[in-house]
Parts: C-alpha cells; structure tokens; sequence
C-alpha cells in the first residue's frame, strides 16, 4: 500500500517515507503516526486514538504525540504554521488534508504496475448514496441511504449501524460497494441509532418488522430481495413470511431464530447480562475497552484498523442506554415457527467459527425453512472481512444468488415481447 501526496510517498510495505524519490529518515513513531492519519483523513484522530494506535495503550503524555505530529509534519514538508497537510482541529485533535493520487510504479521499476492508493473504502468507486428520511407510525424518523442502480436489494438494519460511518468503513464498505455495482442497495438505520431518531419510546421485535414495511412502502418497492445480518435475519423472515408476493429473494447471514435469552444456554445467558453491565459502565468513554469486548467477539480475525473502525461505530451508532435496550430485545427473538412458512428461495451463510452467533443457529435456519441452501464458510468472524479467505465465496455466493433475479427479469421481458 503507497500513499502519494506533494513529493512524498509512503510505502506502508517497507515502512519507508520517500520525498521526490529519495528515502526520508523518520522514528518508527513518526511513521506511524503518519500512517494513522492518512488513513483516517476522512475524519479527526483524536490524540487518545493516536496513542492507542502508535503507543498500544501505553500511558505518554499529550506532549509526546504532539511532539511526534510536529515531527512528521517536518518530515513532509509542513508546518505547525502552514497546516497544508496535517491541520490541527482544537481540542479534538489532528486531520490529513493533503490530496493523494496514485503513484507512478515501483521505485526504480518504471514498468512495474502501479499499486492502488488507499483511500476511504467507498472514495474510488464514484457512488455517493443518497439518503432520506421516512416517518414511521408513532413519528419515530428513519434514516434511509439508496445507492446504485438495477434490482433493489434492501438489508434490514441490525445491531448496530450508522448509514454514513459505515459506508466508509473497512468493516462494511466492501460489502457494500460491491452490491451497490450491481444492484439498487438500500439500507436503513434502526430506531435509535445513526441517523434515524434517537429518543425512541418502542424498542420491539414488532416495531422493528414495522420499520422494515415503512421503508420499502415508502420507497414503493414491489417486489425486492431482502438481506438479513445477524439481528436482521428475523426481521426478515417475519416480513417475508407476512408478504411473500414482495420478496425475490432472501438472505440470512450470520443470522438466527433464536435470542441469547431464548437459547436456553446459560452461558449465553451469563456472558449476555455480562457485556450488558460493561456497556452501562464504559460505552461512551474515550477508553475503548468495554466496546472491544463485542468488536473481539463480532470480529476476532480484524485487523487493527477495522477493530479501531468497529470500535467507533459502537459509540458513534447509539447510546449506553439504547445499545443495552436493544440487546434485551434481541435476546427475547424467537421466530422458530416462522421458518417453515418461509416460501421465497433462501441462501442462508453462516462462518463455522462465529462466536457471536454459534454456526448451529445457521444450521437450525437452513433446516427450518423449505428448500433452504445453506452456505459454511470457514471464518471465526460473525461479520466477513474482505481480506479473509472466506470473502471470496461469501461475495461470489451472494452475488450468484442475486443474479438468479436478474436472469429470470430477462427471460420474463423476453417471454412478454416487445411492448405494444
């Protein structure tokens, strides 16, 4: 990965900072904190964030980052005074704003191919998402994002999303970027969190099957597939079972049928009612420490930089008090009966290691619903990550299923003739 600004490159790789080609020697600190900035120029690092990043938790003093930021402001031509590339935001913290483009090729290799300039994970594809907002029946405001073109594909929100965050985020991007070049993608933030309203009165199972109805009336969807993740997939079994005649397809990844209270597990039971008193005592610090624990078991095999970006969503998505309000909905789910009255073709994708939602929950949905293709993929990931080896049947699977869509409109139009 080379980053490519004024004179500068940064070759992440071998960890080498060039200025018009010739090697800059900066402490390994300096480096990093370069690094950590570019990669986050779409927003404010914070100074807590730096020091959890370069330092690792290790206590310094504000002084010392600030001291390492001057010093890699140096490095690359800037100043305190100038700020043309690093800008500091007052009592917030430090931003890159420096244009990158894409490098020439390997040094010393002019034939060599160019390798691609890391950017925010949805900034090279051209998209932009629109968003809206609908009004469900008790007044409750979603937020609704549609991007792309082609077959409507909605994911049904889960615990917990952000419609902005996460369409720039190395955890969710991927996935979505991907479908949205195929596919009309819609997706909406859940009451109480992101950018829909936050005082919510109803957290339910209900309001939440509710929710889903409201945004694809809204939207006037006749007929659409339909994504479940995780808390979404019993969202959209109950939707699909109550109007079948509106869904192509469905898709249930990482998904069950059955909350951490319905289980009947009492460890499941006992870790729930854990993470639920961590929530109340350190969601919303600075210290990420209580919001790692759900990042760790949703993500194990992240990288640092997705653990960092999963953390933020947590914190950026919903308050203490509505992220613990919607696990105790969670936990009450049991749409077990549901599954056998499922009549719409179902793709259900689960990784054999998950340890959010044990695989034997993917296995009871595929055996539950009619003719229903389960998909194992090898990851210990509940959410998978575009560099692990199980992406690629994840997207491929998915994609195929969805293609199904498509080839059947065409031979239908076909079939139909002309137009009169």
């Amino acid at each position: 990965m080379i980053f490519v600004f004024g004179d500068c490159e940064i070759d992440c790789d071998r960890r080498e900072l060039r200025r018009d080609g010739a090697p800059i020697r900066v402490e390994p600190q300096v480096f990093d904190v370069l690094v950590q900035l570019i990669r986050h120029r779409n927003r404010v690092v914070s100074k807590d964030e730096l020091m959890q990043a370069v330092w690792e938790g290790r206590v310094v003093s504000e002084d010392t980052v600030t001291s390492r930021v001057g010093a890699a402001r140096r490095a690359i031509g800037d100043s305190g005074g100038r700020q043309q590339l690093i800008r500091t935001v007052p009592r917030r913290g430090f931003r890159f704003v420096g244009e990158l483009r894409e490098p020439a090729g390997e040094p010393g290799n002019t034939a060599a191919a160019a390798p691609s300039v890391a950017r925010p994970p949805a900034a090279d594809t051209g998209m932009q998402q629109q968003i809206t907002f609908c009004r469900a029946s008790d007044g409750v405001h979603l937020a609704v994002a549609s991007v792309g073109s082609g077959s409507p594909l909605v994911k049904t929100a889960n615990w917990l999303n952000h419609l902005e965050f996460d369409w720039h985020s190395p955890v969710w991007s991927p996935l979505f970027t991907r479908l949205a070049a195929r596919c009309r993608l819609i997706r909406y933030d859940e009451r109480g969190t992101g950018l829909s309203s936050r005082d919510v009165p109803d957290f339910s199972f209900e309001a939440f099957v509710h929710d889903l109805e409201t945004v694809v009336d809204e939207l006037r969807l006749d007929r659409f597939a339909l994504l479940g993740v995780s808390q979404g997939a019993p969202v959209s079994i109950a939707y699909a079972v109550r109007h079948p005649e509106r869904v192509s397809r469905l898709i249930l990844s990482g998904g069950f049928a059955l909350g951490w209270r319905k289980r009947g597990n009492a460890a499941d039971v006992a870790r729930a009612e854990a993470s639920i008193v961590l929530i109340r005592d350190g969601w919303g610090r600075d210290n990420p420490a209580s919001r790692q624990m759900f990042t760790s078991l949703i993500v194990p095999d992240a990288t640092l930089e997705e653990m960092r970006w999963f953390n933020d969503l947590e914190r950026e998505s919903a308050s203490a008090e509505t992220a613990v309000r919607l696990l105790h909905v969670i936990g009450d789910i049991d749409v077990v009966d549901l599954l056998p009255r499922v009549c719409v073709p179902t793709l259900v994708l689960h990784g054999r290691g998950d340890a959010r939602v044990p695989f034997e929950h993917g296995l009871m949905l595929a055996r539950g619903i009619p003719n229903a293709r389960l998909v194992a993929l090898e990851s210990k990931n509940h959410l998978i990550l575009s560099h692990e080896p199980a992406w690629r049947d994840y997207v491929n699977e998915l994609c195929g299923f969805l293609d199904k869509i498509d080839r059947r409109a065409e031979a239908a139009s076909a079939a139909a003739g002309p137009a009169a």
